[in-house]
């Protein structure tokens, strides 16, 4: 695997989330600009870039700098906080167990007017990411019917509560179900990512606490996307032979296994940095 190529792949600062949330939060305490960057260098990025990225997730909220003499630490905000930990439940329970279904869809009706495109964007953005689909415009679908009061929630945020509406309600007897499910959500797309994910890390053997620690990173940050990208439909609704499935088993399993190393690694790090 290409730590190179990796680095082409992802941001800085989509990166530093990731190390924020799966070793900063945890451990609660304030970190060096010096160890962070440190850190980041491990996957090719720069200091310039990486202290750019600190400074942008300063500027969103996510944290806050305290100057110590002549060096700077990190915390995280109670705001980056809730947002970590909500992020990293989702991604540590996604893909754990199959839930029933009973065939009950939610449907939400919300247009946003061509005219407001940041506001279809967020739409689209927080309506996905709570496993929502849209086969037509303005209609918006899961079979997470228990989302209704999570949805209500992004709705009023957005100011569309008032103008938007919901049914509880299962398929009828116009059209089929299945090209339904085709039209909100682009499943094929889905698995080959998934595909690409059982490829990154079956066979990766990390080969010291360094390698470990950045093989984690990785596991976690191309992990934390399929909550976004995959809408956990029920068994019913899925292609056969779904990718998902092994995807989810290989992510907990690699996980586990890397954990212990990569926590040490990065206390190591740190370590090295109290001091000075």
């Amino acid at each position: 695997m290409s730590r190179r190529r990796e680095v082409g792949d992802v941001s800085a600062r989509s990166l530093l989330m990731t190390m924020l949330g799966e070793y900063v939060l945890p451990q609660g305490t304030p970190v060096w600009t010096s160890a962070l960057v440190d850190a980041l260098a491990l996957f090719g990025v720069e200091e310039k870039s990486a202290r750019q990225a600190l400074a942008r997730t300063a500027a969103e909220g996510w944290l806050v700098s305290e100057r110590v003499g002549r060096r700077v630490r990190w915390a995280l905000t109670p705001p980056g906080r809730r947002l970590l930990t909500e992020g990293a439940q989702r991604i540590y329970d996604f893909g754990n167990g199959e839930r029933t279904w009973n065939g009950t869809w939610l449907v939400v009706l919300a247009s946003v007017p061509e005219t407001r495109r940041d506001l279809r964007h967020k739409v689209r953005t927080q309506l996905t990411w709570a496993g929502f689909g849209s086969p037509e415009p303005g209609v918006w679908i899961t079979p997470h019917a228990d989302r209704e009061a999570e949805t209500l929630g992004v709705l009023r945020e957005l100011g569309l509560a008032d103008d938007a509406m919901s049914f509880i309600a299962s398929y009828g007897a116009v059209g089929s179900e299945a090209a339904m499910v085709a039209r909100a959500w682009e499943l094929s797309e889905v698995e080959e990512r998934y595909e690409a994910f059982i490829d990154e890390f079956t066979g990766l053997r990390p080969a010291d606490d360094d390698a470990v620690l950045h093989a984690q990173t990785m596991l976690v940050h191309e992990w934390r996307r399929f909550p976004f990208l995959d809408p956990r439909l029920p068994v019913k609704l899925l292609p056969p032979n779904w990718s998902g499935s092994k995807a989810a088993g290989l992510f907990h399993d690699r996980h586990a296994e890397w954990s212990p190393v990569a926590l040490r690694r990065w206390a190591e790090l740190l370590g090295g940095h109290a001091a000075g």
